[in-house]
């Protein structure tokens, strides 16, 4: 063996070891999205400590690819029926995105000395891998984007459903089972998110194979080509291993580092939650919605948290999954468009 070869498993190995301990933990403790946030935790501690930790670019490509997989998969025909129902809701979930980004990079630049790209990226209100997976990408400052991002989707878990608790509201509604994908189906998938993937990194769109799969599964679920969803235990060892790369960018961060990407990630939590609301309740006024329903389709958490509040309260998780489904497609064209301003 190479000793080259030699160092990627002596690095690699501990620290899938540390990300599948730190996922442990985590589920115990009842930590949200414990399979991402766990290894992130356990892997930055680590490395931060002192311990070589390492994940091969390769395994991080096939990550990007199921990741995007799985999240292309929640563009399912029953979501596209229901977000056609809601236009004007749908377009103030826009003018949101638009007014969030801003506003909270300006914040992230000139209150706690972000770059410009960063700061961008740490503001976008999207799905936690899919915005951690841009982040590696980029070779930006990943340790302060995830900190940021876990902060803001940690406390929108914990203070939502207080929210929701307080105004009283509950609900009937429930969502479409697919059931697993076929191996069929998930061969043709996974092909076309690899040859889609090459094509947007040919053409340099930033996290091609990333992208690449969010937009093949998309289409093929959207279009129910290929229905169904991934296994349980493919999703999670994906989120594993993008924990685990999260935590190897750590190097360096030192104490003052940390407090102040957690406080950003609080001040960030609060300016997106205030807007969320106030564009929430603008829509509830206007298409006759609880404005419960809305705070849920609204909040800018991963699609998977609130989309799981939306069917455990039963407030219309089609309509708030059709909500986080079409903010991730808005941000799946705005984000790479704005990183490639900022580049130029």
């Amino acid at each position: 063996m190479r000793p080259t070869a030699q160092r990627i498993v002596k690095e690699t190995l501990p620290t899938l070891a540390l990300g599948a301990a730190g996922a442990g933990l985590f589920w115990l403790i009842g930590f949200p999205a414990y399979m991402l946030t766990g290894p992130a935790a356990a892997v930055s501690v680590a490395t931060m400590l002192g311990l070589k930790t390492l994940i091969p670019l390769p395994l991080r490509d096939v990550v990007f690819v199921v990741i995007g997989v799985s999240i292309g998969g929640t563009v399912t025909p029953e979501v596209i029926e229901t977000a056609l129902t809601w236009p004007i809701s749908l377009a103030i979930l826009a003018v949101t995105l638009v007014v969030l980004i801003f506003s909270l990079r300006a914040i992230l630049m000139r209150g706690f000395g972000y770059d410009m790209m960063t700061a961008t990226l740490a503001a976008t209100p999207g799905h936690l891998s899919y915005v951690l997976g841009l982040s590696t990408s980029m070779g930006v400052d990943v340790a302060r984007v995830a900190l940021v991002q876990t902060t803001r989707v940690l406390l929108l878990t914990l203070c939502v459903p207080l929210l929701i608790s307080f105004w009283g509201m509950t609900g009937t509604a429930y969502v479409i089972d697919h059931g697993a994908i076929s191996l069929f189906a998930a061969a043709v998938v996974f092909t076309a998110a690899l040859a889609l993937g090459l094509i947007f990194k040919r053409i340099s769109i930033p996290a091609p194979l990333l992208l690449g799969a969010m937009a093949a599964s998309a289409i093929g679920h959207g279009a129910n080509l290929t229905p169904g969803n991934l296994p349980i235990w493919l999703n999670s060892l994906a989120f594993m291993v993008m924990g685990c790369l999260i935590g190897t960018r750590f190097r360096g961060l030192n104490r003052k580092g940390l407090l102040g990407a957690l406080a950003a990630g609080a001040v960030g939590t609060l300016v997106s939650c205030a807007v969320a609301a106030i564009g929430a309740v603008i829509a509830a006024r206007l298409i006759g919605l609880p404005p419960s329903v809305l705070l849920l389709a609204f909040a800018p958490g991963g699609v998977e948290i609130m989309a799981a509040l939306a069917v455990s309260t039963g407030l219309e998780p089609a309509l708030v999954a059709a909500h986080h489904v079409v903010r991730l497609l808005i941000l799946s064209v705005a984000v790479p468009l704005l990183i490639v301003r900022i580049k130029a």
